[in-house]
């Protein structure tokens, strides 16, 4: 039998002193009481109750048993009311793991107007440029940057999607010419991501349908906020989040190419194990990246991130992603064939 469930009968037996009215308090027979208390005396090979026709006295065992059993009884009410409190009230460590470019510049404000609502939450940021399981790790959540995931165990929540620009300096244009056609691009020196990231292609969709290039590269990193650096020195052609470029464009410091192209557009999702009841904390933080993301400028057009300098564009949906596809090649290295909750929180971000 149930041995806490063991427990509560007896302490309630001693408390009002009859099987009877103890069985009638917690709604069970009087047969089941007197069975729950013979099979808790037997598993502790002891009597814990002196029984008459008349009345029930407590053993000495049944006294040091009942002040014990009513200590813990009490214990675990006050935990499970603690757990429950925590599930209503955001309160306690929320892990946070995200890419490294993409926290740096999106994640301040949100952290700032989220610990502003939830004084009892401590955000505790991790910025890493590799593959993290979440649930092996201790994470909470995972902001991850991906067309398609696959994994049964893990639920992604849609923010934002996102554009990437080709872009170089003026002087390095007015040097070695202006590329019009994506295929151009093979004679320009390309700043690229590795290619577990970009795949051995570019593709982009133009007037005419799909065009395919593969870049010459001269330099290779793996963030993109290194490769605008070489891109700012004039080294050659990158291909670059357009958030992370839009203020330079907008200044001149770079300039867009091959506006008449577009690269696949890039979905920025939160992740989290797939779990009936998730904890306040999670479930707030998640709620207010969707709201925060949904009041951004709304420039999902590539002109309008590199006019402009956006930062993100507001979806917000939430699905549940089970397809055998690759990570979005511009942005992330394919994930893993398996069911584990390890997911792509690449550097290119």
């Amino acid at each position: 039998m149930d041995h806490l469930q063991s427990m509560r009968v007896f302490v309630k037996v001693a408390d009002l002193g009859s099987f009877a009215r103890a069985a009638s308090a917690m709604d069970i027979s009087n047969a089941v009481a007197t069975r729950h208390v013979a099979d808790l005396e037997g598993r502790l090979g002891t009597r814990l109750l002196n029984r008459t026709t008349r009345s029930l006295s407590l053993t000495e065992s049944g006294q040091v048993y009942l002040e014990r059993a009513r200590q813990i009884l009490d214990e675990l009410e006050d935990v499970e009311q603690m757990v429950v409190a925590r599930n209503h009230e955001p309160v306690g460590t929320l892990r946070i793991v995200a890419p490294v470019v993409f926290g740096l510049h999106n994640l301040a404000p949100v952290l700032q107007t989220y610990t502003e609502n939830f004084p009892k939450v401590v955000p505790d940021l991790t910025l890493v440029d590799r593959q993290v399981d979440l649930v092996e790790e201790g994470f909470d959540v995972g902001i991850v940057v991906t067309r398609q995931m696959r994994s049964a165990s893990i639920v992604t929540r849609r923010l934002t999607t996102g554009c990437m620009t080709v872009c170089a300096t003026p002087s390095y244009l007015e040097k070695h010419g202006v590329p019009t056609h994506p295929e151009q691009l093979v004679a320009h020196p390309s700043l690229s991501l590795p290619a577990e990231y970009w795949g051995d292609e570019r593709v982009f969709t133009g007037p005419d349908g799909e065009v395919r290039v593969r870049p010459t590269n001269v330099i290779v990193a793996n963030n993109t906020a290194m490769l605008r650096q070489f891109a700012l020195l004039g080294m050659g052609v990158a291909i670059l989040p357009s958030y992370l470029i839009g203020s330079d464009i907008a200044r001149g410091a770079l300039v867009r190419l091959l506006p008449d192209f577009r690269l696949p557009q890039v979905e920025i999702n939160i992740a989290y194990p797939s779990r009936r009841h998730l904890p306040a904390k999670v479930r707030t933080f998640i709620d207010h990246l969707v709201e925060y993301f949904s009041h951004a400028t709304d420039a999902t057009i590539g002109e309008q991130w590199a006019a402009q300098g956006a930062t993100l564009a507001p979806i917000g949906v939430e699905t549940r992603t089970e397809q055998p596809e690759s990570a979005d090649p511009n942005l992330s290295p394919r994930l893993p064939r398996s069911t584990r909750t390890r997911v792509a929180v690449p550097s290119p971000l």
